[in-house]
């Protein structure tokens, strides 16, 4: 197998395997959340792991396509610094949310992600256009979810 094959199947393994830890944290929270009150355009909740395994996967090819580009080292370093921030974050909120139920400080958490997210597409742009588009999904999602987010603290307050 060829180092960059490798090098992609690491660099989508790493959020994914993010997320499904994540996922397994937060598995048993998931009763207490079925009864919850959601705002209007809820998805149902197996659309949830889907769209996260795309986005995932996304952010892996983003991910690969910095590590393998001719771009200066620093910026690749910066830019991938940002992209391990923003899965950080990403991963706690799960924990915040589902686990703590600490929705209004989640709400605000998802802010936090949100901004590292633009940050990240931001560095990644100035390296490889596509690495950034390719994360346009994922800002819209997690808009989405922010959404969600506060419309579930607000109706069941």
């Amino acid at each position: 197998m060829s180092e960059n094959r490798k090098l992609l199947i690491k660099s989508i393994a790493l959020p994914l395997l993010v997320g499904a830890v994540a996922g397994l944290l937060t598995r048993n929270a998931m009763q207490d959340f079925d009864v919850l009150i959601k705002p209007p355009l809820s998805p149902p909740g197996w659309l949830f792991p889907v769209v996260w395994t795309i986005l995932y996967t996304l952010m892996g090819i983003s991910a690969y396509l910095i590590k393998t580009t001719d771009a200066d080292a620093e910026a690749k370093s910066d830019a991938l610094m940002i992209y391990n921030y923003q899965l950080i974050v990403n991963f706690l909120w799960s924990i915040f949310f589902f686990n703590f139920e600490w929705r209004l400080f989640s709400f605000f958490w998802i802010l936090l992600l949100w901004v590292l997210i633009i940050l990240m597409i931001r560095q990644f742009d100035k390296i490889s256009q596509t690495a950034a588009y390719i994360n346009l999904p994922y800002l819209l999602w997690v808009t989405f979810a922010a959404y969600l987010n506060f419309g579930i603290w607000w109706l069941n307050r």
